[in-house]
């Protein structure tokens, strides 16, 4: 029989603080956001406490995004009641920034349907 062995990853000062404190929920760190769509302009991880939150990064003009991951979050939201589980789309830009305003996120929600915020 092999014997366990330690690993930094796995017997960290995090992980043993889990174990002796479980469950162990370290709290996110509070998201910086230029513009909220489909949502309170006020929202932020504080106020959706309390909720399962999927947090869904995506590109406008990545391929992979629209056609698999995008799908995918629409159907989280539309599986779960809000109250629940909610789905949070995360834009990020990192090409064409002039193009890629928040203009051009309405008009891409819009057209993909997307009613998270």
């Amino acid at each position: 029989m092999s014997e366990k062995r330690s690993s930094p990853i796995h017997d960290g000062p995090f992980r043993q603080e889990a174990r002796l404190n479980a469950p162990y929920h370290p709290m996110a760190p509070a998201l910086e956001v230029s513009e909220w769509l489909h949502a309170p302009a006020d929202t932020s991880l504080e106020t959706l406490r309390g909720r399962v939150i999927v947090l869904h990064a995506f590109q406008m003009l990545c391929p992979a995004c629209v056609s698999h991951a995008l799908p995918q979050a629409r159907a989280v939201a539309a599986a779960f009641s809000p109250e629940e589980v909610q789905v949070v789309g995360l834009h990020s830009v990192f090409e064409h920034h002039e193009a890629m305003g928040p203009a051009a996120l309405r008009a891409f929600a819009h057209e993909y349907r997307l009613g998270f915020p």
